[in-house]
């Protein structure tokens, strides 16, 4: 089973934070900051070690806002970069970036009267580890400056300071409060996913497929339009951002995006040689999913194929969860195979219960049966 999230603050993070903050200035006491935070520390889960860390940085820390901002940039390790994927890459560092959630905690409690040096800190912030959760009281209490600030970032030079022009401003970030005025007005926004739908960087350009599925929840009409004019002469990358940020109302089957996407509601497939195997499996085990699609028809046919899997809960019922398969082009004639192999590892993310589990095949949003597997 995977290690619990609280473990992303071990007991060894306190004081490399406070090694770290001494190094860049020689005043801090490192010695009281440890003990401010040992007190019950091993019992506190993720959020509120955090928290705990944060509230004695405050202490610790010049009373001095603009300074003790300064003082924890300072203390920073240079930036992560980017790898052959252009996913975040932290070199050999022997600690996870969340070594600096606190320091995000602090600037989105303290920073707000001090507008400069908090935009300061969460530009640096953003190249360790995130801003997006700290810049949300900015976008809360400074709404146009903040916005502003956040459209000159969109041309940054670093991909971790672009994705932050879209992460931060999604109205449903997870982990995060949501946005009210964001979530009610997408336009707000909206500007900013334009300038970055083209991104270099598929770190960023996820983003902003995240940031339009939040919108297409709330708005679907807006996310459908959206999509609709992206896609006008769209190169491949900008086409795959579309289809991630319309997943959402393709996974409900939604004419709209599915029209926009170029597919028709139904389809005229034969779904043959259905498999889930094994039959029966343990928790931990693998399960492959296979099937093949045949296009009877003469005419071609474009498919958006998926997978969905009621996993059996606690409760004894069930949740659906969709897992996203191939967009198909399938010759008039022509037999296309899909499949998948799920984990049934457990997983801080999903905890697998015993009993049987349906599995269907999603094409264009209409599902058809495949058959089980019993958990055991």
């Amino acid at each position: 089973m995977a290690e619990p999230l609280k473990h992303l603050l071990n007991d060894t993070v306190p004081p490399r934070i406070a090694a770290m903050v001494r190094r860049a200035w020689r005043s801090f006491d490192s010695k009281a900051f440890l003990r401010q935070i040992e007190p019950g520390y091993e019992s506190l889960e993720l959020m509120a070690r955090g928290q705990r860390i944060a509230q004695a940085l405050q202490t610790h820390l010049p009373q001095d806002v603009p300074r003790a901002l300064g003082v924890l940039v300072d203390s920073m390790d240079p930036p992560m970069g980017l790898d052959a994927a252009g996913e975040p890459d932290a070199g050999d560092r022997p600690y996870s970036a969340f070594l600096y959630l606190p320091h995000s905690m602090y600037i989105g409690a303290h920073g707000l009267q001090h507008f400069e040096a908090a935009m300061a800190a969460q530009h640096a912030l953003t190249q360790r580890f995130t801003a997006e959760f700290c810049i949300r009281p900015y976008l809360l209490h400074h709404q146009g400056a903040t916005l502003a600030r956040l459209r000159d970032w969109a041309q940054d030079d670093n991909a971790h300071v672009r994705r932050l022009v879209s992460e931060g401003t999604r109205p449903r970030l997870p982990w995060a409060p949501r946005l009210p005025a964001f979530q009610n007005n997408p336009q707000l926004a909206l500007p900013l996913l334009d300038a970055l739908k083209d991104d270099p960087s598929s770190y960023v350009r996820r983003s902003v497929a995240n940031h339009l599925g939040d919108i297409a929840k709330d708005h679907s009409d807006l996310a459908v339009g959206t999509a609709r004019t992206w896609l006008q002469g769209a190169p491949a990358p900008r086409e795959a951002l579309v289809r991630h940020g319309l997943r959402f109302l393709i996974k409900r089957g939604d004419a709209a995006a599915l029209d926009a996407l170029g597919v028709g509601h139904a389809v005229a497939l034969d779904v043959r040689s259905a498999r889930v195997l094994p039959a029966r499996a343990r928790i931990g085990d693998k399960v492959r999913i296979e099937a093949e699609l045949h296009n009877p028809t003469p005419l071609p046919q474009r498919v958006l194929a998926d997978l969905k899997v009621h996993y059996v809960k606690a409760h004894g019922g069930a949740a659906p969860k969709v897992f996203k398969l191939q967009t198909l082009d399938i010759a008039p004639g022509a037999t296309v195979a899909v499949g998948k192999t799920l984990s049934l590892q457990q997983m801080t993310t999903r905890t697998h219960y015993p009993g049987a589990h349906q599995v269907e095949l999603v094409l264009n949003g209409r599902p058809q049966p495949l058959g089980q597997f019993q958990l055991s």
